[in-house]
């Protein structure tokens, strides 16, 4: 049994070696949201991680845990509680969808009669019900990704990874997609990882990051109070004595930053007024030639973290 203070995955200390070669360096980390984005470059370890969590890759030292469950002492029944969507095609492609689904329903533990009703409704809830009894080889590149939405979800998952799930998808069907991990997490009780190379749909969809680069973990991000703490982020450009320009701004509870001189950056809390800057650099005649805001994006968080 589990409970709502039991993380959803645990890395703890785990190190993964294939073929000899290291692929995962101590991995530690404990991740609890409905939704958690797992991001990196090529190469970075994202692929050898998932594969570590569905037991196909055995630990080289420490462990990791789904639902408080290891990995590799309960590898079968942390199965039973994972739905995994790949990111390449493992269709057999002369079966109908229907049969396909139901057969990885019987493989994921159940009962023949059960997994053909639930292939039906599987099918049915990404939208291929009208196409359920067409041959998985004729579908087009969008039905074959909701396809393999379908296999994942079949045998009703607590935990569903999704490998680049709006790989190749047209604009409609990638918001369709989008939409369906939300209502997932949101409606069906599941608990999503979204492994994908487009920022933009973590952002809009997950809670927690982790960003891997060389097999280490090298930020976390709790996306959730990044939201409450709505930092905005200013570069600007000045002219003139800008003595005391800085220190006025970090007394109404700015942070400040001179990169060189005449250029700064500044962390502004939330509800700081703009009228506090244009104010302080009126009474220094300090001159104000540009100025940027924008608030933190994952995309600033991403190349932050595998630059370092």
């Amino acid at each position: 049994m589990t409970n709502s203070a039991t993380p959803v995955i645990q890395l703890d200390q785990l190190s993964v070696q294939l073929g000899g070669r290291p692929i995962l360096h101590q991995l530690a980390v404990s991740l609890q949201g409905r939704t958690i984005g797992l991001l990196g470059p090529n190469g970075a370890g994202k692929s050898t991680l998932i594969n570590t969590l569905l037991g196909f890759y055995a630990p080289a030292s420490g462990t990791a845990r789904v639902f408080g469950h290891d990995i590799h002492k309960d590898t079968r029944f942390v199965r039973s509680l994972v739905g995994f969507m790949p990111e390449n095609d493992s269709f057999i492609a002369g079966m109908s969808a229907v049969s396909y689904i139901r057969m990885m329903g019987e493989l994921s533990g159940l009962p023949p009669a059960t997994a053909l009703e639930r292939a039906h409704e599987s099918l049915f809830y990404v939208g291929l019900g009208e196409a359920r009894y067409r041959k998985l080889g004729t579908y087009s590149l969008g039905m074959k990704q909701l396809a393999k939405l379908a296999q994942a979800i079949v045998h009703g998952p607590k935990l569903i990874i999704l490998d680049e799930p709006t790989n190749g998808l047209d604009p409609p069907a990638r918001l369709r997609m989008l939409r369906m991990i939300r209502e997932m997490r949101d409606n069906a009780g599941m608990h999503v990882v979204l492994c994908s190379h487009l920022l933009r749909d973590v952002e809009d969809t997950c809670e927690e990051v982790v960003i891997l680069n060389n097999g280490r973990i090298v930020h976390y991000a709790d996306l959730q109070a990044e939201r409450r703490a709505n930092k905005r982020f200013v570069e600007m450009e000045t002219v003139g004595d800008a003595e005391g320009f800085a220190t006025a701004l970090e007394s109404l509870g700015a942070t400040c930053a001179q990169l060189a001189p005449g250029r700064w950056k500044m962390v502004l809390p939330p509800h700081f007024s703009f009228e506090h800057v244009f104010r302080a650099a009126a009474e220094r005649d300090l001159e104000l030639r540009r100025l940027n805001y924008r608030t933190d994006t994952l995309e600033d968080i991403f190349l932050k973290a595998i630059s370092q």
